[in-house]
């Protein structure tokens, strides 16, 4: 198994538990290598470090679950792993826009 097959292995896992807890360990397992040399890996493979990538994909399906449903933000909120009403407008702002943008929404 190379290398791209071992983080792909690891994304599945981490894709299919985003509503859940993610055991990075569980992770790396899956990679067949320790979570220091996956953490690594990841990072070298995808740009991102493992948590960032997390947060960001929790994030995105946030999004999507916001636009598409009339369910409370809390609910949406705490199904992807935020302790509180952490999905602020401020929150999708500052990782979906460029600072360009969001000066220009400020100053309008």
């Amino acid at each position: 198994m190379d290398w791209s097959q071992r983080v792909n292995a690891a994304l599945g896992y981490i894709e299919d538990n985003l509503e859940h807890d993610i055991d990075i360990a569980q992770a790396a397992k899956l990679a067949l290598c320790s979570s220091s040399r996956f953490a690594d890996i990841f990072l070298a493979t995808m740009g991102l470090q493992v948590s960032e990538y997390i947060r960001r994909r929790r994030l995105s399906l946030a999004a999507v679950q916001l636009q598409a449903s009339e369910e409370k933000i809390i609910d949406i909120a705490l199904r992807y792993g935020y302790e509180s009403v952490k999905l602020t407008p401020k929150t999708f702002f500052t990782n979906f826009f460029s600072d360009a943008v969001l000066r220009n929404c400020i100053e309008q």
